[in-house]
């Protein structure tokens, strides 16, 4: 056999071992795929059980396990202003079975609070489906004697080093109340909790004065008068608490603040996998039963985004934060 011979056999032998490659695996890809899902899927929540993500995860995962025909467990990962968790989905295989509700804090505020972002918030993951956004609330313990925003500046203003609580450092709450801080040009002291819910026993016991967080948590203990609302931080006033103003009624415009909630998954998720999710999760969360939970914590719902919208939008969300992230100071 001449070495003209030997190359021809050699590039025959390549090219069957190549196609032998393709048809082992492709029909299988196409399977894993095809059947989606044909296991658990977890769906990530950035903060810890009984704060607002932790809620709209949850009030997510029912009616999405009937819908789509697996169970989906909510798996709490919280720390670092959400960036632990939405980390480990992105980093995780883009297979569809490991998601994040995705929400301001991990995606638009964490980012640049921190020295090195372990991600991108808009090319480290698949986001497919838009859900809504609530909007933030200004709460006080309703024995510190505050009734409205008006008392609170007073109260800032006549004591140096006011305090107030938020779900976690470089958390939306936080960062809106170093911007109330700034507007007052007073100096305030931000009481970092590990989510929302570890700040309700001091907000309680009169152990800070006031706190900003999402709304999700709160409206029922405003409802039962636990706590005290000064104003929802959304552009208008909520339908659930309609005597507490508006931040902009108020005398604040620029605190105009919501937080919004999605699913995302990793970068690089197939797309039939991916229009599977996004029409499952528009029927799980239209549905009447579990549209009316979700408002009823806070949540304006909007699920008419496509994948692509919802991956533009959070692009805007997160370049519209950074120069505000990076003003107030906040760091991870």
């Amino acid at each position: 056999m001449n070495a003209h011979q030997s190359q021809k056999r050699l590039t025959l032998a390549a090219g069957v071992l190549a196609a032998a490659v393709l048809a082992a695996f492709a029909p299988g890809t196409r399977a894993q795929t095809a059947d989606f899902p044909n296991k658990v899927i977890t769906l990530v929540a950035t903060f810890p059980p009984g704060g607002a993500s932790d809620i709209v995860a949850r009030a997510v995962a029912d009616p999405l396990t009937k819908v789509i025909g697996q169970q989906v467990v909510v798996d709490n990962r919280p720390g670092a202003g959400g960036s632990i968790g939405a980390g480990i989905v992105a980093r995780a295989k883009p297979d569809g079975y490991t998601l994040v509700l995705t929400n301001s804090s991990p995606m638009s505020i964490a980012p640049y609070a921190l020295a090195q972002s372990p991600y991108d918030p808009v090319t480290s993951f698949t986001h497919v489906f838009y859900i809504g956004a609530t909007p933030l609330i200004l709460v006080a313990d309703p024995k510190s004697g505050l009734n409205s925003v008006g008392d609170l500046v007073r109260a800032i203003k006549a004591k140096p080093d006011y305090s107030f609580g938020s779900g976690g450092p470089a958390s939306v709450g936080h960062i809106v109340g170093e911007m109330m801080s700034d507007l007052l040009n007073a100096r305030m002291v931000h009481v970092p909790y590990k989510g929302g819910a570890l700040m309700v026993p001091d907000l309680m016991a009169g152990r800070i004065s006031i706190g900003f967080d999402v709304s999700t948590a709160y409206i029922q203990m405003v409802k039962a008068g636990q706590l005290k609302a000064l104003a929802m931080m959304g552009p208008k006033r909520s339908a659930l608490l309609p005597d507490v103003p508006s931040i902009a009624e108020a005398g604040f415009p620029q605190l105009v603040s919501e937080n919004y909630f999605g699913l995302s998954g990793p970068a690089g998720m197939a797309k039939d996998v991916v229009e599977k999710l996004l029409k499952s999760a528009t029927v799980a969360v239209t549905d009447p039963a579990s549209r009316k939970r979700l408002e009823e914590t806070g949540l304006e719902i909007s699920s008419g985004m496509t994948p692509a919208q919802f991956t533009t939008y959070v692009g805007k969300q997160a370049k519209e934060w950074a120069p505000i992230v990076k003003a107030s100071g906040a760091q991870l």
